[in-house]
């Protein structure tokens, strides 16, 4: 009977050229990924911070600055400055907190949800493609994959945010 170890070691060999391979796919696939909401943003003198943040407040309305850093894992001062140009330019609103006036609660207006459904949309574009070539078995490995590559922390915000259903 084979070895049943929880990584799973044992049951795939896989050479360095393969696993760099591997390496090279997510480098190209995250360009690729990447590349629709790059386009979308280049003519607003935004980037990725941007896109991230917009996308966590919209999957987690109500959200607070806290929060959104634990999520994004930034410096406090890299996502204030992506955020004061958010809520300057109307995407974003920072309500004060109802119990702790110190949290600032995070919405989209409706114009940033109109600029998150359009990254989205690209996204989700790239990604249902990808999944319809590659079959749902290959798309259930994928994310198996995905999960095993997280940190463990991190593992357990990603749970968090689908368990949440946000």
């Amino acid at each position: 009977m084979a070895d049943q170890t929880p990584s799973g070691e044992s049951l795939l060999f896989l050479t360095d050229e393969q696993l760099r391979k591997g390496i090279e796919a997510m480098f190209f696939a995250y360009r690729g990924f990447t590349a629709d909401p790059d386009r979308i943003l280049e003519g607003m003198d935004y980037g990725r911070a941007h896109h991230r943040a917009i996308h966590f407040i919209h999957r987690s309305p109500g959200t607070t600055v806290s929060n959104l850093l634990t999520i994004l894992g930034v410096t406090k001062q890299s996502l204030n400055r992506v955020l004061r140009t958010l809520v300057e330019d109307g995407l974003v609103e920072a309500r004060v907190g109802r119990r702790d006036k110190r949290e600032r609660h995070l919405h989209l207006t409706p114009k940033g949800q109109e600029l998150e459904r359009e990254l989205s949309d690209a996204q989700r574009a790239r990604m249902r493609a990808a999944y319809r070539a590659a079959g749902p078995q290959a798309v259930a490995g994928f994310r198996q994959v995905l999960e095993a590559m997280m940190d463990p922390e991190l593992r357990r915000q990603y749970q968090g945010l689908k368990e949440s259903g946000a």
